[in-house]
């Protein structure tokens, strides 16, 4: 972010835009993750040989996080420091171009990839070169600083790139740098080819190859028809289809509604070039980064694609969690958002596919689903002054709502049936707009939820019936009161309460255990008897929810192949109670159930939990810890464990060692019915 403020501090006003749903066809689905787990295995044969810096250089071969996968985080670092950003119905690269060449020119200037030229960008920004200076600070070691004087930035002019081309064409150009690859159109077969580009293709070459059949790419592809990939990917289509998704994309105008570009000359089919459209207000929630595109997609690509985790998932718990017990988290998100759209969507087959079983996959029909819970979900109506008044009863001080206190609102003993009471309404209700409350509250102002508090924690509830802690009448379940137990022990912060409610469901799916799981793995625990080793493994796990004191540094420290394969399993199950409790906030919204004139969408998806990734760092702590105990001849004496504290901060630079592993401890003890002995004392 230092850059960030740089730009902004010299009078920059930055504007972040991001890909929103999935388009195209996509080549290989399952390759790159599969690449990248392989990677990954043989960097961790080589630390298991113990040999570090080597691994390193291995464990970069296994690829860059995707945009995807970092796209979430960097919202909310945006969001937190003002910097505004919008998420595209589409492709972002497509609403860049738009912003750029609109007549009221919203942007001056567009920093990208060279694929923006194919969308009309005639000038492009691809690299900043901030400039830096030593800083002298006394005896204090110095630092530096930018010099924003000093610094430059790299630019692309496509009139430029014409002259140096012989003056060709701009169509010539733009079908030049489709053939030549990109993330829209993969490159040409045949300029692959060593036997026809022994050193390999310029592009001057695809210049001249395009020039060459008269910019026909049908009589291109018809020239090199006996090559076996033309065949296979059926690329005259795929190039059609391309070229008609750019010149016909999808983007948001200057009044906020969604639109074809030129619409005019659109075919009628371009909905199989780009995609599904979806309802305009829910494209507005996606644009304002209140919901994430993964629901989304699935919903109208009609495909759901499983992909490897980064430790390979090879595991049959694994593989049974992504392929059995996660089925009915997906199913459950996908009925309740399509019964809120049209029959188009309530009736459509979804098809799940595995990495681990590409020729198989498992097919259902939406309408096969239905009914879904939602009519049973919007019975839930609670307003602040209700959850003024608990909070007060229950002498509740801390002024974030999470779901910790959420659920103590609902859970304690003395409030159960009083809670039930108030907080449901019935159907007639549901169908009038002023709405009345059944029981203690009758003279209760009507309203629908409005403000950000009501909101979340309406959602939240709603969440928590999904997930069986409640039923319909708004009373805990068995599952319920084990949660109740869980939350009251674990703490109020928010990773705390997160890393419990996961322990608990994690319980349910049979996964919290000390079970082998992954015994072709390295990095379980090496030292003491084997009641020992299952013991500090459990621990270890547990302590895989919770999150690491670390400072803003990369991570120095042990590895373990074992806890990152156990991660890949809290991560995915994270992901799936994010989708839930996403969905449930949003068809709050899509029912009319929430006042809908608001803007603080992203304060909405940051109140909700399981917005963040976890690591397995705390894991690794906590396994490195209780390993070497047993190094010592009185492993649970308090010297003994303060020393190991201490020399923790040599085995894991930049982190706070020994509060890490009482954030681990004091998770176990939530999770824990009783302690063991072994774990007795810290």
């Amino acid at each position: 972010m230092k850059e960030l403020n740089l730009l902004q501090a010299a009078g920059f006003k930055v504007h972040f835009v991001f890909n929103g749903l999935e388009y195209g066809v996509k080549d290989d689905p399952f390759g790159p993750s599969l690449a990248s787990s392989r990677a990954n295995a043989a960097a961790f044969d080589i630390y298991e040989k113990e040999m570090p810096d080597e691994a390193i250089g291995v464990f970069s071969n296994s690829g860059s996080p995707t945009a995807t996968a970092l796209s979430e985080f960097l919202k909310k670092v945006l969001y937190q420091h003002e910097v505004e950003f919008t998420v595209a119905p589409y492709n972002a690269l497509a609403q860049l171009a738009y912003y750029e060449k609109h007549p009221s020119q919203f942007i001056d200037a567009v920093y990208g990839p060279s694929e923006l030229f194919l969308y009309g960008i005639d000038k492009l920004i691809t690299k900043f070169e901030l400039a830096h200076e030593y800083v002298e600070k006394g005896n204090i070691k110095g630092g530096t600083r930018f010099v924003l004087e000093d610094s430059m930035f790299h630019w692309i002019d496509r009139r430029t790139c014409l002259a140096e081309l012989n003056e060709i064409p701009v169509e010539i150009f733009v079908d030049a740098c489709l053939l030549a690859g990109s993330s829209i159109l993969r490159t040409f077969p045949p300029l692959e080819n060593s036997t026809l580009y022994p050193k390999g293709c310029s592009f001057r070459d695809v210049v001249t190859m395009v020039v060459s059949c008269g910019r026909n790419i049908t009589a291109l592809c018809a020239q090199y028809q006996d090559d076996p990939q033309i065949k296979e990917l059926d690329y005259l289509d795929r190039y059609r289809r391309a070229s008609t998704g750019i010149k016909h994309h999808i983007v948001i105008n200057k009044d906020g509604d969604v639109e074809t570009l030129d619409k005019e000359r659109a075919p009628s089919d371009v909905h199989d070039c780009i995609g599904q459209r979806l309802p305009e207000e829910l494209n507005m929630y996606l644009s304002r980064g209140m919901i994430r595109p993964r629901v989304l997609n699935w919903l109208t690509s009609g495909t759901i694609l499983v992909t490897a985790p980064c430790e390979g998932g090879d595991s049959r718990e694994y593989q049974n969690l992504v392929r059995t017990q996660l089925e009915p988290f997906r199913r459950q998100a996908l009925c309740l958002l399509s019964e809120c759209l049209s029959r188009y969507y309530q009736r459509k087959e979804i098809t799940t596919r595995f990495w681990f079983d590409g020729e198989s996959a498992s097919k259902v029909n939406l309408r096969d689903l239905l009914p879904s819970p939602k009519e049973s979900l919007n019975s839930w109506i609670v307003r602040d002054d209700s959850i003024a008044e608990q909070r007060r009863k229950l002498e509740v001080r801390n002024p974030h709502l999470t779901v910790n206190i959420v659920s103590d609102l609902m859970l304690a003993d003395a409030n159960r049936e009083y809670f039930a009471s108030f907080s449901r309404i019935c159907r007639p209700q549901l169908e009038r707009w002023n709405l009345r409350f059944e029981g203690v509250h009758p003279e209760a102002q009507d309203r629908l939820p409005a403000t950000r508090q009501e909101i979340t924690a309406n959602a939240v509830w709603r969440f928590l019936q999904l997930r069986d802690y409640v039923d319909s009448k708004h009373e805990l379940t068995a599952w319920g009161k084990v949660m109740e137990v869980t939350l009251t022990a674990c703490g109020s912060s928010k990773e705390q309460e997160e890393a419990a409610f996961v322990a608990v469901e994690l319980l349910r799916l049979g996964l919290l255990n000390a079970s082998p799981m992954f015994p072709n793995y390295a990095g379980t625990p090496l030292r003491g008897t084997d009641t020992d080793k299952r013991n500090c493994l459990l621990a270890s796990r547990v302590a895989s929810l919770g999150k690491l004191r670390h400072q803003p540094k990369g991570y120095s420290g042990p590895l373990s192949r074992h806890l990152l394969a156990y991660h890949c399993i809290i991560s995915t199950l994270r992901a799936s109670l994010r989708d839930l409790v996403e969905i449930s906030l949003a068809t709050m919204f899509l029912d009319g159930n929430a006042n809908r004139d608001r803007n603080d969408w992203m304060d909405l998806a940051l109140g909700l939990p399981f917005y963040d990734e976890n690591s397995y760092a705390l894991g690794v702590v906590m396994k490195t810890y209780l390993d070497e105990l047993f190094t010592r001849d009185d492993p649970t004496s308090e010297t003994t464990r303060a020393e190991m504290k201490a020399k923790g901060r040599e085995w894991c630079k930049y982190c706070d060692f020994a509060g890490s592993l009482e954030d681990a401890f004091h998770l176990w003890d939530a999770v824990s019915p009783e302690p063991t002995p072994f774990y007795a004392k810290r």
